[in-house]
Parts: structure tokens; C-alpha cells; sequence
């Protein structure tokens, strides 16, 4: 375990308070074991973190276990018993919670140390299940040795060695460990991927994992450099949380793929995961689209919408019917429509209207199927639907954008868009001015 023990010593300073990620399992036994052993030359303060996922029947006895060997060789133990899953995707959620208790832990014991007991067999499994599902750049990657999330630090001592190693280094030491039957289960992939695919690949290759390893790191490295590129271009496509489609539109393919990425990446933070190269493929077909409004759906419930230049993130919650009286004035979204006193204004934003013409009370109101509004020309009527097109107005706007109407329901004004045949500006002849103002 010489290249494990360097690496640590190298890595984390002395006198260091350190969380473990402790299950019980050998692999956490074993980095637990090198940490007892180096604490007393370097002074690390060991926390061994122990989840109890309550998923099997040996979870309670394997949670004992860990607390008596910590209490046993003098390091603080903090463990946690789950409750049920609420979702279908355990993992998803299970490790959701791990990592809400490790950060917690962190904090506690003001720590920015994190050392889980991830090794080359799992690294190289990693790689293979994600070139088979399809990832990113980064996922491809497998994990690194050293991981930065917010302010703390993952580290993993074990990757330069195998299973096999592990076994052997416990049994020579005469370490105690629990073993979870789970792993020998085939209806898990990860599972299939270690027992029928990895000795196939240990018999072309014994050292594959430092193959993989090597792989990994330059995959990192490249990452690391297009990360670089893509932050100095990522903020002048990207404004609003919308994206410039006609900015984008002048980069290479792969700059579009790793700009969508970090899109998506501000988007699903700790579930990014969920995000496969499919799901990248997917965006991409939607700016390739003809039509000018759509929406495409993505994990979690996410809606990514283009609506003519720009790309976004749809807000799809449920928008209701509504229809004001408008007396003074009615605010509405960022729209203000008001009765107004005299002005200069000529244009969209301005309405002129003569009492006679329409029915009291007025009204705003958002809009119906089958809505149009009358005007001068354009054989006298216009559908809203065409001209929220014609005006090239987003799709999520269009069921919340405000109508005027009369008591009647005839459509008098479009704010900002088109007026009606009731319009008086042009024969100076009108005694009700209307004002719409945006906020931005």
C-alpha cells in the first residue's frame, strides 16, 4: 500500500482532521487501517461517517460492527440510520443523503478532508459502464484521485490497487471486514460489469486499472484545458440564463456540446448525472429544428424550450385563467396597464379609445382559444395566435401575455403589439387613453 500511504501523506497535511466514508465492507476497512496506522506521525484526527441504509437485513449488525472496531481503536464514529426511499431511484436518492451527511460532518468537524475507499477495479468499471450508457467528456473520465466540491475535498487513496490487492492486504494484516452479498448479485449492472467483463480484461492484463487510471487522468487533463475555453466564451453566449442560438451557431460542434453541458450542468447540479449524451443529442436536434417555437423534455421534469433565437430553460408550472377589471391599473407579470392622462406616445404601448364605441367595464385578460382581434386592414381580423407568431413572442409567454377587452370580450388592444379597429389615435377623436409600460 506504499503508492496509497504517499499519496495521503502527500496530500493531506499533518495534524488534518480526516472523514472516512467507513461500510464495513474490506475496501473501507483497509483505508480505515492506513489511517490508524499513519495517525500517530502525522496526527490526523480520524471520523469515521457510517450510513445505514436499512436496505438488508445485515445493515444493523454491519453498523455495530463499525462502531465497536472505531471505538475499539480510539476514532470518533458518527453514523446515521435512513429511512425509507420515497423515490424509485434508490441510488439516485441514497447517495443524495451519503453526501448531505458527509457534508455535514465536514462542517462539524470543520474538516475540507474526505476520503472514500473507491479503488482501480472501481474506477475501471465506472469507465466501462459509462462508454457503454453514454456520457460527457468528464464522465468518460471515471472519478479522479482528487475531487473538488464546494469547499472540501474528495480523496481517494485506494485507486492505485485492485480488489484482489485489498484482500490480500487485510488478510496479511489480519483485518476484520463484513461482507455485502449484494455485490455478488447479477441484476445489478455494476455487478455484471465486475464479475463477467473485468477478468476478462485482468487476463489481457493484469495492471489494467493502471491503464484505466492513466486514461482517466488524461481525460481530466483535456477536460480541465476545454474548461478553461469554454467559461471565456460560455458568458457571452449565455445571458439571462437564455443562450444566443445565432452566437452558438458560429462555434464548432464540440464547443456547442460542452457549452449545452455546462448549461445543463447549472441546471441539475448534484443530479448531472442523470444527463447522458442522448440527452445532448436531444437539445441539439431541437436547435436543428425548423420550427421556430418547440420544447423537448429531459430528466427530472426539466423542459428545455427554443423559442426563435434563444434557448432556455421552460417554466412549465401551471398557468391559470385570469381576466381583471382594470379601474386604475393592472399589474401583471412585468407588464403595468394603466388609464392614463394626456401623452405623446404613438405607438403599441399606447391605446386611444372612445367611450362610446366599447362596453364598460374593461378588462385584461389572458388568452382564449380561438381569440383575434379586429383591425383596419388584414381583411378586418387577425387570430392572437398569429400574431403572437408574426411578433415573434416566446411560447412560454404567450398563455400569460395581457389582452384588453371590453365587457363584451371584444379584444380592443394588444399591449405592445397591435391595436384594433376601436383604436382612435388618427382621428384625434377619443376621450380614454390606455398606457402599457414593461418592467424589466
Amino acid at each position: 500500500m506504499k503508492e496509497s500511504i504517499d499519496f495521503i501523506t502527500k496530500t493531506i497535511p499533518k495534524n488534518s482532521t480526516v472523514i472516512l466514508g467507513v461500510s464495513g465492507g474490506p475496501d473501507s476497512m483497509c483505508l480505515l487501517d492506513l489511517f490508524i496506522k499513519l495517525r500517530k506521525e502525522y496526527g490526523y484526527s480520524i471520523v469515521v461517517a457510517h450510513i445505514n441504509h436499512n436496505l438488508r437485513d445485515e445493515s444493523n449488525e454491519e453498523y455495530e460492527f463499525v462502531k465497536k472496531y472505531s471505538e475499539a481503536n480510539n476514532v470518533s464514529f458518527e453514523g446515521i440510520k435512513l429511512g425509507k426511499f420515497d423515490t424509485n431511484s434508490i441510488e439516485n436518492e441514497a447517495r443524495e443523503k451519503r453526501y448531505n451527511f458527509f457534508e455535514e460532518l465536514l462542517s462539524k468537524y470543520n474538516s475540507e478532508y474526505l476520503c472514500l475507499a473507491h479503488h482501480g477495479d472501481d474506477l475501471v468499471e465506472t469507465i466501462l459502464m459509462r462508454l457503454t450508457r453514454g456520457s460527457t467528456l468528464e464522465g468518460y473520465a471515471g472519478f479522479n484521485k482528487i475531487s473538488l466540491r464546494n469547499n472540501y475535498k474528495i480523496i481517494r487513496p485506494l485507486i492505485f490497487y485492485t480488489k484482489d490487492e485489498i484482500s490480500e492486504y487485510l488478510e496479511k494484516n489480519n483485518i476484520e471486514y463484513r461482507i455485502d452479498k449484494s455485490n455478488y448479485s447479477k441484476k445489478y449492472t455494476r455487478n455484471r460489469y465486475r464479475l463477467d467483463i473485468l477478468p476478462v480484461l485482468k487476463k489481457e492484463d493484469k495492471n489494467i486499472h493502471k491503464k484505466y487510471l492513466k486514461f482517466s487522468e488524461e481525460l481530466n487533463e483535456c477536460n480541465n484545458f476545454v474548461r478553461k475555453e469554454i467559461i471565456n466564451r460560455y458568458f457571452d453566449i449565455v445571458n439571462d440564463d437564455k443562450i444566443d442560438l445565432e452566437k452558438l451557431a458560429k462555434e464548432d460542434n464540440f464547443i456547442v456540446k460542452k457549452i449545452l453541458n455546462r448549461y445543463l450542468l447549472n441546471i441539475y447540479d448534484k443530479d448531472i448525472n442523470l444527463v447522458e449524451s442522448k440527452h445532448i443529442d436531444k437539445i441539439i436536434d431541437l436547435i436543428n429544428s425548423p420550427k421556430p417555437n418547440a420544447f423537448i423534455s429531459l430528466p427530472n421534469n426539466i423542459y428545455i424550450e427554443k423559442s426563435y433565437k434563444k434557448l432556455f430553460v421552460r417554466d412549465d408550472s401551471i398557468k391559470e385563467d385570469y381576466k381583471y377589471e382594470l379601474i386604475d391599473d393592472v399589474r401583471i407579470n412585468d407588464f403595468v396597464i394603466e388609464i392614463a392622462g394626456k401623452t405623446k406616445q404613438t405607438d403599441n404601448f399606447v391605446c386611444h379609445l372612445r367611450k362610446k364605441d366599447i362596453k364598460f367595464p374593461l378588462y385584461v385578460r389572458n388568452r382564449r382559444e380561438g381569440d383575434f382581434i379586429e383591425t383596419l386592414h388584414l381583411n378586418g381580423k387577425k387570430k392572437i395566435k398569429d400574431l403572437f407568431i408574426d411578433k415573434k413572442i416566446d411560447l412560454s409567454e404567450r398563455d400569460l401575455y395581457p389582452l384588453v377587452v371590453d365587457a363584451d370580450d371584444n379584444i380592443l388592444w394588444v399591449p405592445g403589439l397591435k391595436k384594433s379597429k376601436y383604436d382612435r389615435l388618427k382621428t384625434d377623436n377619443y376621450d380614454i387613453i390606455l398606457r402599457c409600460t414593461r418592467r424589466k
